[in-house]
């Protein structure tokens, strides 16, 4: 960033600094119609800054200035030529953070199509910067915190309002009625992150009261989902569909058996690097995403030679350290929003697997196989909790719900998932 700097004390020059946000945009992979947009929006804060007579520079208050002027009302209709003023909260957003980190966070409610009133996007953006820097959430928490408030907030533009000092209790007790189709987990979780909202403006004195206390609290049995299991053999001929003489296939088959044999969670596969891979000791090192917590797992000879097959002829020549990248250029590690849900249902489909019954078919309940196959075959709970990384040993107890015929058929030898095959 400091090449940006047109005087050597801070200020930025608008021209090499766009230029730079755009390069870091498509790096991360937005679209192109999305980075032109974004650009018609600086185009438009250049010239705004030569018409008031100001240096090429970006400040935060000619960023403020440029808002106040250009930022969309409320049942404004635009003029032809004007729609660029639809994405000027968002382009100018994303330029500050560039201009005050180096880097680039999306904005969870960017692409929702969610229509959040105008008067209240400067504290919605403020709350998601508070939350992923104060309260430390993770990008996957606060993804789903940003989006469940955005759906609240584009609901009190349906009742009326344009800001978020007009709310009333009435508003909160309405929203949670028209709730009623969601499962009890999800109005759980919504309600959740809508009291620590709500606690939020009450703080920063946007509301008078505290009106989190006006959400009913939803109480879930901790163990009430019966986890979705894979019986064996589907699980096995997943695995041997796989075509491993494609770079794809290379990839797709350590990342399935990462899961499968190993129990490592999305997230956790998705952040591997070439650093988390001990060789020597034949051992998978990470600090667990979910929990924060250390974990060390035994890279069996199976999931380690998946490994090495991919790494000397499936994995592309990128400067980055991360494990796993995507398939076209310029193979950036995978998204951490990216669920990898069809690296499962392309072999998935091509090995015609079906169920018995509705469930859930992705990476996690693989991880779920794991844990059930394990409790068939007594494996001790704390053991399965190391394992699987839990940060408590309930958490582990939910497996306990899954039917004795499914755990039956599950049976193996936990020896192979702890110690790996003898040689």
């Amino acid at each position: 960033m400091d090449s940006l700097n047109s005087d050597g004390a801070g200020a930025l020059a608008l021209e090499p600094l766009c230029q730079a946000a755009a390069h870091e945009l498509r790096m991360r992979s937005y679209t192109i119609r999305t980075v032109n947009r974004y650009k018609r929006v600086w185009e438009q804060l250049a010239d705004f800054a030569r018409a008031q007579g100001l240096p090429a520079e970006y400040t935060r208050e000619l960023a403020l200035r440029f808002e106040q002027v250009y930022g969309l009302r409320d049942g404004e209709v635009l003029k032809l030529g004007q729609r660029w003023r639809r994405h000027l909260v968002y382009g100018i957003k994303v330029l500050d953070d560039f201009a005050r980190t180096g880097t680039i966070t999306r904005f969870t409610v960017e692409t929702t199509g969610l229509r959040v009133p105008v008067g209240m996007h400067k504290v919605l953006r403020e709350y998601e910067q508070y939350a992923r820097e104060r309260r430390h959430l993770r990008s996957t928490s606060l993804a789903e915190r940003m989006h469940n408030i955005a759906v609240f907030l584009d609901f009190l533009r349906t009742r009326g309002l344009e800001s978020l000092d007009m709310l009333q209790a009435e508003d909160l007790s309405a929203f949670i009625r028209t709730r009623t189709a969601w499962k009890p987990r999800t109005v759980s979780c919504v309600s959740s992150g809508l009291r620590q909202f709500l606690q939020y403006l009450f703080l920063r004195d946007i509301l008078p009261r505290d009106l989190s206390t006006e959400i009913p609290t939803i109480r879930l049995a901790s163990n009430a989902t019966v986890p979705s299991v894979w019986e064996p053999e589907l699980v096995e001929r997943l695995l041997a569909v796989v075509d491993r003489s494609s770079p794809k296939g290379k990839r797709d088959y350590a990342i399935l058996l990462l899961a499968a044999r190993l129990g490592l969670r999305l997230g956790d596969i998705k952040r591997l690097t070439l650093d988390h891979l001990y060789w020597t000791t034949s051992t998978i090192e990470i600090v667990q995403n979910k929990t924060g917590e250390p974990l060390v797992l035994p890279l069996i000879e199976e999931v380690g030679n998946a490994l090495i097959d991919y790494l000397r002829a499936g994995r592309p020549p990128v400067e980055h350290r991360h494990l796993f990248t995507n398939l076209t250029p310029p193979f950036d590690p995978i998204c951490e929003r990216d669920r990898l849900h069809r690296v499962v249902a392309y072999w998935r489909e091509l090995a015609g697997i079906t169920f018995r019954t509705p469930q859930r078919q992705g990476l996690h309940s693989l991880r779920h196989t794991l844990a059930t196959r394990l409790l068939g075959a007594q494996t001790p709970f704390p053991v399965i909790s190391a394992v699987l990384g839990h940060a408590s040993p309930a958490t582990t107890f939910i497996y306990a719900k899954a039917d004795v015929e499914t755990l039956r058929i599950a049976a193996i030898d936990p020896e192979e998932v702890r110690h790996g095959h003898a040689s």
